[in-house]
């Protein structure tokens, strides 16, 4: 025992010092992926496929896919004909399948990734009764049309085999594959006699059973300027080229759920997940999405212009074609191509089909304290002091893995923590929560009653000889729950009960960490792709999906543990497509650099744009010691982003608000600040991203999607569609510039200055704050009173600030529910619009108001309302119903802010929050 003992301090002291800082020979390249290499060597036209028996069924374009010219009569009789179906839904999605025709008994049934796509999405499949032939390019065979959406078809060319969506009436294309006969499919095959499959790397050996199975195939977008999407990597929002003349050694973007400490930025590098999904925009077209539902390790190249120049194939001539190259380990073809036109369609279409987000508590969308670790209670009850001693409101506390009894998930050091629901109490008597970690590596000890538990009903997933899977993490040795079974999801999720997770509290919620998986003695630091899970998938089969599953199960235990009452708040590291439904992520272990604040923000704007709206990155980065101006800086941004935490690696010196000077204490202060005045804004977005998917964060060109300045602009961001956000970048920076999109002005967030549209300003900048500006034509709920957390300013009044366009129109919406239960899917909320035109402003309700539903109360009023872009000299305003006069006056726009100037104010209207009403300006 002693010697395992060593043994497991010695890996792990090695895997400490490995991920100091990044090492790439830990990780392969795709020289190194024997599918990536086969599959980029391949030339244009090779794909020999076509495809025939074309007929209706079910609803669905079915097809076989079969070599034109077999090489000899032995090939012939061995062809095994793949099947293809396309399925048509509303909204404009068109779906495309895949695989291996069942009734010539593969030697197993390849992965189709389960609970990903929505039960509700298949409602919405249109059924097929014909399909329409036409002779494209002069074929030698008539290609096979459908009806997608008003104003596009589907076509399925039968030779060369090629799919494609066009505009109804012109013919341009829209998305297609297969347009460079790139397509490829390898077939599961026995093991012959005398036959190496296996691969090695690094001292691993995979044994590949199945032999070779990947996938491969090209995807084009026409009228496209630029492709965004595919995260998780460390790059810009607009995809750079990766194959191409002047492209040099660079590698494809990978998407292979990893543990990489201290990542490099500016890296087509895999991260800690994976969605396939590929955004193209351009301004004559517009924006067009393509889904590949796949959880196997995937590269995709991004080819620049002129990579096919010598390969004779003809393509409709597009000066802004964007081609690619997408190549997957194994699974079948499960794609969808989304049609858009705009940016806000697209998010719409993919989110119908993997789900929306779910609506926060809104605790979790205000500022959160963590660190690798609070020592113990006494630590605890000391930081949590001196954010009161400070004047600085948080709403959360985090707990890492030093809080549990050595390394076991679900317990407490009693020696630290030996009053745990005491301390989440006292917490919780300020409004405040407490979250835990949790992690998939359970220890190997057999008085841990988890694992205990795990072991009898064998819960865990099998290495390739069918033994449960032991690897090395934090605990040392560890096994992993096989979370694709839905029993153990369901055992899971019961862990969480407050008789099984003792000493929990209803304040204290969850953190998944290292779900990718991470297993420190792995091939690539996790779990060895022939390791077996329920059914018999392989894990190179579901890989990038282990860490959704987890999440899952995480997220359905606190609703259980809630009994269907309380919100779930789980944030997780690893991701995959429809993992939006289950909480928040995080960019991972990001290091305290300015390019690593700088890069945050693609990272965020990506994950975004893929359904993630809930994320952020660690504030003042998790490895290193900011420098108090890089972490100032840092807070400043980061009060904008989505999901808000500072956090800290353990090595780090402290670095709580108040412990950098006294004026970086002020300065950080007031970036907190800015984000709880600025909840009820927050709030309202996440209630738009829970109906539409529309993120909260966006990309500029999401709200400008024909101005071309903003395509590539990654450096400022839009909260909203009232709010842009330009970060500081540089070290003792005194000027930013800014571009302002539009043809209307912008009003300064903290001064209220007036800055022309559609320019780029040179700014002076202070050290006060990032630049930030609010849209004119938009209106924007506040709440200027601070509170020691967001659940203490519930019944606070409201500020409501008008920013005329030049018509002097605006308008803005609120969302307010109890911010904690499900009460709000039974219509109890208030949901407001306010119009503000010719001189008057409107409250008009949009919650619904039917009969027998209880209507959401609150008291709160609005103590406020400034108008940025008003002529001063009105002295009074009329207010209906009540038909009662207020004060009309200069004021402050921030009221803890100098240097604002005088903004015209209404003066307690006193209006409730909820009512319908009417103020006029006299």
């Amino acid at each position: 025992m002693r010697n395992l003992n060593l043994l497991f301090f010695l890996l792990l002291a090695l895997h400490l010092s490995s991920v100091l800082s990044w090492k790439k020979d830990e990780f392969r390249n795709c020289n190194q992926t024997p599918f990536c290499k086969r599959a980029r060597a391949r030339k244009p036209g090779s794909c020999s496929l076509i495809a025939r028996d074309v007929t209706i069924s079910d609803g669905d374009l079915v097809a076989k896919l079969l070599p034109k010219n077999p090489a000899n009569e032995e090939d012939r009789d061995e062809i095994k004909p793949l099947i293809l179906s396309l399925s048509v839904y509303q909204d404009g999605i068109l779906r495309l399948k895949i695989d291996e025709d069942p009734s010539l008994g593969p030697p197993k049934k390849r992965f189709e990734v389960p609970d990903v796509i929505v039960p509700e999405f298949s409602s919405k499949k249109l059924w097929l009764h014909r399909l329409s032939t036409e002779t494209i390019n002069g074929d030698a065979v008539p290609s096979s049309v459908v009806y997608l959406s008003n104003g596009y078809e589907a076509v399925l060319r039968h030779d060369p085999f090629e799919v494609y969506v066009r505009e109804k009436g012109s013919g341009h294309r829209v998305i297609s594959l297969n347009s460079h006969g790139l397509f490829d499919f390898e077939q599961l095959k026995s093991k012959g006699e005398g036959e190496d499959w296996e691969e090695r790397f690094r001292g691993h050996t995979d044994r590949r059973p199945y032999g070779p199975q990947s996938i491969s195939f090209d995807v084009s977008f026409y009228s496209a300027d630029f492709v965004y999407g595919i995260p998780e990597h460390a790059t810009s929002l607009s995809l750079k080229p990766t194959r191409g003349p002047g492209v040099e050694d660079s590698e494809p973007y990978r998407l292979f759920n990893l543990d990489v400490f201290e990542y490099i930025h500016d890296s087509p590098f895999g991260l800690y997940g994976s969605i396939p999904f590929m955004i193209s925009h351009g301004k004559s077209l517009g924006t067009t999405g393509f889904f590949w539902l796949n959880a196997a390790e995937m590269q995709i190249d991004v080819m620049g212009a002129g990579w096919d120049a010598e390969s004779g194939i003809s393509l409709p001539s597009e000066k802004s074609r964007i081609d690619t190259f997408w190549m997957s380990e194994a699974g079948i073809v499960d794609a969808f191509f989304f049609v858009g036109p705009g940016p806000k369609d697209v998010v719409r279409q993919y989110t119908s089909v993997t789900g929306l987000p779910p609506m926060p508590q809104l605790f979790a969308t205000a500022y959160h304290q963590c660190r690798w670790n609070y020592r113990d209670e006494e630590d605890v009850d000391h930081v949590d002091s001196k954010f009161d001693e400070h004047d600085i409101p948080y709403d959360v506390l985090w707990l890492d893995i030093e809080h549990t009894d050595g390394k076991r998930y679900f317990t407490w050091d009693k020696m630290l923590f030996p009053h745990p629901e005491e301390m989440q109490r006292k917490l919780a008597a300020k409004g405040r929560h407490m979250v835990t970690i949790v992690d998939p590596h359970i220890k190997r000890d057999e008085s841990y009653h988890v694992h205990k538990e795990a072991t009898q009903k064998g819960y865990y997933v099998k290495d390739a000889n069918g033994n449960d899977f032991d690897g090395w993490c934090w605990p040392g040795s560890s096994s992993y729950p096989d979370i694709l079974n839905p029993e153990i999801r369901s055992w899971w999720a019961d862990r969480f009960s407050f008789e099984n997770y003792v000493g929990t509290t209803p304040s204290l919620y969850i953190w998944n960490d290292m779900n990718e998986p991470s297993v420190f003695n792995g091939p690539e630091l996790t779990m060895p792709r022939d390791s077996l899970h329920y059914g018999g998938v392989e894990n190179r089969e579901l890989h990038n999906a282990y860490g959704y599953y987890f999440h899952m199960a995480t997220a359905d235990g606190l609703v259980k543990r809630g009994e269907g009452k309380d919100r779930p708040f789980v944030l997780s590291r690893a991701f995959f497509a429809g993992s939006q439904r289950y909480g928040a992520v995080w960019t991972g272990d990001n290091s305290a650099e300015w390019d690593h604040l700088r890069v945050s923000v693609p990272m965020i704007l990506t994950l975004g744009l893929t359904g993630m709206s809930f994320s952020g990155a660690d504030v003042g980065g998790f490895f290193g010691n900011p420098e108090p101006e890089l972490l100032v800086r840092w807070y400043q941004l980061g009060a904008f982003y989505p999901f808000f935490r500072g956090h800290a690696h353990q090595d780090t010196k402290r670095r709580e608000p108040w412990l950098f000077g006294e004026r970086n204490t002020e300065l950080i202060r007031d970036a907190i600040h800015i984000r709880y005045m600025l909840l009820p804004y927050f709030y309202t977005l996440f209630r738009e991203a829970s109906t539409s998917g529309v993120p909260v964060v966006r990309p500029l060109w999401m709200e400008f999607p024909y101005e071309e300045a903003t395509f590539s602009n990654d450096e400022a961001f839009m909260v909203g569609n009232s709010i842009l956000v330009q970060g500081i970048y540089t070290e003792k920076a005194k000027h930013a510039s800014v571009y302002l999109p539009g043809r209307q002005s912008w009003y300064d967030l903290r001064t209220g200055t007036s800055y022309k549209g559609g320019m780029t300003h040179k700014l002076r900048i202070s050290e006060d704050s990032v630049p930030a500006f609010q849209r004119s034509g938009t209106i924007i709920p506040r709440k200027d009173r601070f509170r020691r957390s967001s659940t203490q300013m519930v019944n606070d009044p409201y500020t409501l600030v008008i920013a005329l366009n030049s018509s002097r129109a605006a308008e803005g919406e609120l969302y307010v529910d109890d911010g904690k239960s499900f009460d709000f899917e039974h219509g109890t909320y208030i949901h407001r619009r306010f119009v503000f035109s010719d001189g008057k402003l409107t409250s008009v309700n949009m919650a619904p108001t039917s009969p027998g539903k209880s209507r959401f109360s609150l008291e709160a009023v609005v103590e406020r309302i400034i108008l940025l872009g008003h002529p001063h000299g009105h002295k009074s305003a009329l207010i209906e119903p009540t038909n009662h006069k207020v004060d009309v006056e200069l004021g402050p726009l921030g009221l803890q802010w100098g240097g604002s100037s005088a903004v015209v104010t209404i003066r307690k209207p006193g209006v409730q929050i909820a009512d319908d009403w009417t103020i006029k300006i006299l």
